[in-house]
This record gives C-alpha cells, structure tokens and sequence, in this order.
C-alpha cells in the first residue's frame, strides 16, 4: 500500500500513481493498493511530476519469520519507532520493555510501535522484547543502544560579545554522532549558521560535541538537543546500485568507484555525501535523480 501527501501535507485523493510497472488511484482516504514486483531491490512511485523511490524488502522464505527492526542507536528522551508485523493497533494491548523495564508505548498499528523508553532506562546496549495481547506468539526481540545527550552550559556570567562554547555530552557510545543543536533564545545568543545547527561528536569514550557561540545580551538562555538519525550506509548502497543502471557510461565508473570506497572505508560518509551531492549538481530530474535523492537521504 501507498499513501499520497498534498502540497498541504495531507493525504491525497484521486492522484493516479505509476508505481512498479502499474497504474493506480488513490481513494478517498488517500490510499491504494499494488502489487510489489517480484524482480529488482527499488521501487520507483511517480505521480503529478513528484517521484519517490523505496527499498523492496524480499519476500520471506515459507517457514521464515520476518524480522524486527530499530534504529541501530536511539535516544533516551525521544519516542522512537520499531517496525515488523503483526503488531497490535491497540496501544493498550502492546506492551515493550528495553532492558526488562516497561517503555511507555505512544502510538501503534500493526507495522510500527512509537515508543518512549521509561525513567528507569539508562545509556548503553538496550535489549527491547515486545509483546501483543491481541496476537497469538506475538512476541519479538531486537536489539539497540539507548545514548543520552547531557548539555554543559557555562556557568559564568556572559557580557555581550563575549564568546563561549556550548557542549554535549554523549552517555551510552562511543560512535561518532550527530546532534541538531536549536538555539531557543536567539535573542540572548547568536550560533555561527542560523538557530538550527547540526554539529558532530568527537566519539570516542570522551563523547563530545561542541559549538562556539557569541553572546548578543545579557540575559537567561537555553537551547536544546536532538540526536539525529545515523546514517545507514546499507541503504545508500542499495540505491546506488540500482542507480548503476540508470546512468551514462562515466557516471556508472564514479558509482562503482563510490561503492569501491564505501565497502574499503564504510564510515566515511563525508566523503560520500560530497561525491552525491556532485552527481545531483548535474543530474536532470526523472528516475537517475530520483533514486540518487534516496541515496543522499539515506546519509543525512
């Protein structure tokens, strides 16, 4: 099934979609139904000149139980998603725990659970169980690390046009990370590229991102923290190589290069953003684009 969103970001009824080689029409709730193909790892939807492009999971073996997955690293203080089968829409009738401690199930359909680990969690490796009242068996494991992003503000006194550095502290891994800092009193502090940022941790057992900033006025100030999705570099792979095909003879030599690069130094993502971002420079819109804009997701 699919799902269409208008330019007002809602669902969209009666858009004809080209999906998998059929033609289909979304209801009235915004919604239709196709038939996956049975060759190729990406899916490419069109429809009112947007397109999209998304990984084909294959079909499980007869016997075969589908599997569970999570974020490989997710935060102790935001909701975050796991997604299977079978699952109940109920959320009084789903029940998680990370780490033998109950987490407080926030939304649920029989795809995915929204899911906020409990007080009583603490940063490393997490072992999640779930358990559906409403599924005969209906018991999964999966495994993630929970991390905690702890801020350091500085204690003393700030005067305008003084310079100081903001910290966060990563509790639970020692990976590189991401972390969009929001300045939340613009007023009071100016940070160097607008009020949203991403920023970088060092990794390591000292875990720690920095950002200088400048002081406009005196005055309380606050800023928050949000842990940003780790890149997944299987992804990216996949829609380079479907990529492959779409491409003129020296595009597919770079591609093949990139892949070479990806499989030798597998967290060098910088590098790999900056060798999409050239080819989407100069690649025109239709499947090749679209399926390169999947890719360079993938990595943000």
């Amino acid at each position: 099934m699919l799902a269409v969103l208008g330019v007002d970001g809602r669902l969209a009824a009666g858009v004809t979609v080209q999906v998998g080689g059929q033609r289909v029409t979304t209801d009235d709730t915004g919604r239709a139904f196709f038939t996956p193909p049975s060759d190729g790892a990406v899916l490419l939807a069109k429809a009112s000149g947007a397109s999209a492009a998304a990984v084909i999971d294959p079909a499980p073996q007869p016997g075969m139980r589908r599997a569970v997955s999570v974020a490989p690293i997710v935060s102790m203080r935001e909701p975050f998603s796991i997604c299977g089968f079978d699952f109940s829409a109920d959320v009084q009738a789903s029940h998680v725990r990370i780490n033998g401690e109950p987490a407080l199930v926030m939304a649920a359909s029989p795809e995915c659970l929204s899911v906020l680990p409990g007080a009583k969690s603490i940063p490393g490796p997490a072992q999640i169980s779930i358990a559906s009242a409403a599924s005969s068996g209906g018991r999964w494991s999966v495994s993630t690390t929970l991390v905690a992003l702890d801020s350091e503000i500085p204690q003393a006194r700030l005067t305008p046009g003084q310079k100081t550095v903001l910290k966060i502290r990563v509790r639970g891994s020692d990976r590189r990370l991401r972390v969009l800092l929001a300045n939340e009193v613009p007023g009071v502090l100016r940070f160097p590229h607008g009020d949203v940022q991403e920023v970088g941790t060092s990794g390591g057992a000292d875990n720690v991102a920095q950002l200088e900033v400048m002081t406009v006025r005196s005055g309380d100030f606050s800023f928050g923290a949000k842990l940003m999705p780790v890149p997944d570099e299987n992804l990216a792979k996949t829609y380079l190589l479907a990529a492959v095909p779409l491409a003129g003879r020296e595009v597919q030599r770079g591609i093949n290069r990139m892949l070479k690069e990806l499989e030798r130094h597998p967290q060098d993502f910088d590098a790999l953003r900056r060798n999409i971002d050239g080819l989407l420079g100069d690649a025109m819109a239709g499947d090749f684009r679209t399926v390169l804009v999947a890719a360079r997701t993938a990595l943000s």
